[in-house]
């Protein structure tokens, strides 16, 4: 049995004809939900020349609200594809709640203010002022407001809001939840921390949202609720139960193929969906997805991901076209070198790449050279902060950790004198005067950058992850891309400058500049690598 509590059910399908049979499908909350003969919704169509239409329809759940509320719990989350309608069904079964019990507090939360008084006024308000008069007459209000109902025969309310803390919330249904921790982090926080905590463990609480990144409150809640389902776990009232909707499930999201060109690519990837979750795939629901991804989203496979997924993990999943080094960090997953935490070897020397930027970040990895293994064990990076903030932390790292530093590499123009706010310094001889004890070695400039990520991506072989010190910088390196030619509609061979820039720039720094032979501790003056003494450019 779902949360819904067992009451007498009459067939949707029946239409009453006298009071007695009015009053009997009035006590069934089955056919009030489903005959479509009490509540009436505005939806919105294109016409045959692309205008937007208005129509008021009677609310009929579709197949995918019709699954969820077959099987809803105390707490769900309902990751899934765009206009499935699932605020629509929250707002009309949540309204049918308060009408028909007593002393009841039912809450709708939207990421912004306006969304939310758009929500209540068309959809609660709009249910609720279209209902048949004679039934309506029998439910008066005693508040009427831009976002609160309050019924007068049963002291019963429904109210929309950006958060909801004060009392007792039964009904609590929370829209675009990834939406909110994208834009407003604590925002997202205060819901989980004030507003689910509202809802008793007999009441019903529904996040739902497309997915917005692999970080905040809803990611976390989602990916939890997924893993116990994976598991199989039975729930407790308190635990989330996960729904997922892809835009599959949707039998309106079909058209003829005619014109539609689906490569061979593309077939594999329908294929791919099919066998992964059990399902049939028509050409004219494959034929939808390609024209809905190239001329929604220009072409923008990731935002398919994100507001039309096929899988659940492709919710989250980010594209790795026109990105340097995923192929290499898929190859290094495979090969088992992410491995969760590698150890520090005591007596190792531990080797450093730096990025110095001229106003922007500093980022740092740190190796040591084991055997044959080329072990990264730790990233760190901050921004605004000066060379002696740096060299403290590392400091604290060598005492804590017992690290032994060998050498410290630089970029090609930490040599380069630079304005740093109201001096003109040399950042290599800045940090040899706060560290003259540590070698520094400044690698030479590549001819073009590019030649540099071609060193990078074949000395990737060679690389060792511990994931627990190095998570940061490896999302950065998988996310380090080239720049998008939006004119010509193509990847241009210039790197995007962006958050991601130092972590790559200091990881190239090993491939253009580790070499083991002069990799020695102890030396307090400012060396350069061999190649550039011997003046030759790489």
């Amino acid at each position: 049995m779902n949360a819904i509590s067992a009451i007498p059910s009459v067939n949707p399908a029946f239409v009453p004809t006298t009071e007695a049979e009015l009053r009997a499908c009035l006590r069934s909350w089955e056919w009030r939900i489903f005959s479509g003969q009490l509540y009436k919704i505005i939806t919105k169509s294109l016409d045959s020349i692309g205008d937007e239409v208005t129509q008021v329809v009677p609310f009929v759940p579709n197949q995918a609200q019709t699954e969820f509320l077959s099987t809803l719990h105390t707490r769900n989350v309902i990751l899934k594809a765009r206009q499935l309608g699932f605020t629509t069904a929250s707002a009309i079964v949540y309204l049918d709640h308060a009408a028909f019990n007593a002393n009841q507090r039912c809450a709708i939360i939207a990421h912004t203010r306006e969304d939310a008084e758009a929500i209540f006024r068309d959809k609660v308000k709009f249910a609720y002022e279209n209902l048949p008069e004679t039934l309506r007459a029998r439910m008066p209000l005693k508040r009427d407001s831009a976002t609160e109902i309050l019924f007068a025969h049963n002291n019963s309310s429904v109210r929309v809001a950006t958060s909801a803390r004060s009392g007792t919330i039964h009904r609590l249904h929370i829209s675009e939840m990834g939406k909110i921790g994208a834009k407003h982090p604590e925002k997202a926080v205060e819901i989980v921390t004030g507003s689910l905590p509202a809802v008793p463990d007999d009441g019903i609480a529904i996040i739902e949202s497309t997915a917005e990144g692999t970080a905040g409150e809803f990611y976390k809640i989602a990916t939890k609720a997924q893993h116990l389902k994976e598991a199989g776990k039975k729930l407790t009232p308190a635990e989330f139960r996960f729904h997922f909707f892809p835009w599959w499930s949707n039998p309106e999201y079909t058209m003829p193929s005619a014109g539609v060109v689906i490569s061979p690519e593309e077939h594999a990837y329908f294929d791919n969906v099919e066998a992964e979750m059990g399902c049939f795939l028509t050409l004219g629901q494959r034929a939808w997805y390609i024209s809905k991804r190239d001329t929604a989203f220009s072409g923008d496979v990731e935002k398919m991901w994100r507001e039309y997924p096929s899988t659940p993990g492709e919710c989250w999943q980010k594209s790795t076209e026109g990105t340097y080094y995923a192929p290499q960090l898929a190859r290094a997953r495979a090969e088992g070198r992410m491995v969760d935490e590698i150890p520090h070897v005591s007596n190792v020397l531990m080797h450093t790449f730096w990025d110095i930027g001229a106003g922007d970040g500093t980022a740092i990895w740190f190796m040591q050279h084991v055997g044959t293994q080329e072990r990264f064990l730790r990233y760190i990076e901050d921004y605004g902060r000066s060379y002696e903030f740096f060299v403290l932390q590392m400091r604290e790292m060598q005492h804590k950790h017992g690290y032994l530093y060998g050498t410290h590499f630089l970029p090609h123009d930490a040599g380069h004198e630079r304005q740093m706010g109201k001096i003109v310094g040399n950042p290599a001889n800045m940090l040899r005067d706060l560290a003259p004890d540590w070698t520094f070695v400044i690698v030479p400039k590549v001819e073009t950058i590019q030649h540099g990520i071609e060193m990078t991506r074949q000395a990737f072989s060679r690389a060792w992850f511990s994931m627990s010190g190095c998570k940061a910088g490896i999302e950065h390196l998988s996310r380090y891309q080239k720049t998008w030619n939006q004119r010509h509609q193509f990847w241009s061979d210039t790197p995007l400058h962006n958050e991601h820039s130092e972590a790559a720039d200091s990881f190239r720094q090993w491939a253009q500049g580790y070499d083991p032979r002069i990799a020695t501790p102890g030396a307090s003056r400012m060396t350069r690598s061999p190649r550039q003494r011997r003046g030759v450019m790489i």
